[in-house]
């Protein structure tokens, strides 16, 4: 496929969020195609277009890509944003993983039982504040947030998703049938 890329995700960040972030930082415009019903993720997942049968989704460059962290490998190796030598890719890598860490924090919110939520929330709250925000803050100031396309992209109005909310979770949940 030529063109702009086209994410298939829901109209909220969660994981997609690091993929747009990184498209932007490359200067690379792109489509989304939000998954709003049931309908449209069995049409995804009927037409063999989620190796998992999970989302986030990407079409670019003649390919059919999901996984997360495979995504922003490709296009941060095809656009030159995988570091200038191992030390940046390891840095890189660090932040990346640190990101799933923090993604599952929220996922484990999400499942758990009712009577687990409190602890569940306290745990995100303590790891979120003293060490996961920290280090991404850190690294938004040095390093990101200077990038001529993340200023345009961070600025209001521009394509980033806002925070999440209940009510977008459990769209996404009545989509995914879960």
């Amino acid at each position: 496929m030529a063109g702009k890329p086209v994410l298939h995700y829901f109209d909220f960040r969660g994981r997609m969020e690091p993929i747009r972030w990184l498209l932007a930082a490359a200067g690379v415009e792109f489509e989304e195609k939000y998954i709003k019903t049931p309908e449209d993720y069995r049409k995804l997942k009927n037409a063999g277009l989620l190796m998992y049968q999970q989302v986030p989704m990407v079409e670019m460059d003649g390919m059919t890509m999901v996984q997360t962290n495979a995504i922003l490998n490709y296009i941060a190796t095809k656009y030159n944003l995988y570091g200038k030598d191992t030390k940046e890719r390891l840095l890189i890598d660090m932040y990346t993983e640190g990101m799933v860490d923090f993604y599952e924090l929220f996922i484990q919110l999400l499942i758990a039982a009712p009577a687990e939520k409190d602890a569940k929330v306290a745990l995100l709250k303590d790891k979120t504040n003293n060490r996961y925000l920290p280090a991404f803050e850190k690294a938004l100031k040095t390093r990101i947030s200077n990038l001529p396309n993340m200023k345009k992209y961070l600025q209001p109005g521009g394509q980033r998703k806002p925070p999440i909310t209940e009510k977008m979770i459990e769209n996404a949940r009545k989509c995914l049938q879960v």
